[in-house]
């Protein structure tokens, strides 16, 4: 059994966790949220946030950490307009 002293120490971040996502999959299920899309972010920007935790800004703006299959969603149109003018 763990003393109050060992759950603040190791289980509180892992409830602080627990809790954000559940949070975030809460909010992926609203409509109209910019959670129904793929978004672009460089590679090496997807590496780090999976490395360090910290979230990461797609090319539209949007700020938040990686974690899904991003084959299952379709891509943000303002991801790919900007993407499109970045190769010309």
């Amino acid at each position: 059994m763990a003393t109050t002293d060992d759950a603040g120490q190791g289980g509180g971040i892992d409830v602080l966790d627990r809790e954000l996502e559940k949070l975030l999959e809460g909010e992926q299920l609203e409509d109209g949220d910019h959670e129904r899309f793929s978004h672009y972010v460089p590679k090496d920007k997807i590496l780090e946030s999976a490395l360090t935790g910290k979230p990461v800004r797609a090319l539209c703006g949007k700020k938040w950490i990686p974690g899904r299959d991003p084959e299952k969603f379709p891509v943000c149109p303002d991801c790919k307009k900007i993407y499109e003018r970045m190769k010309a």
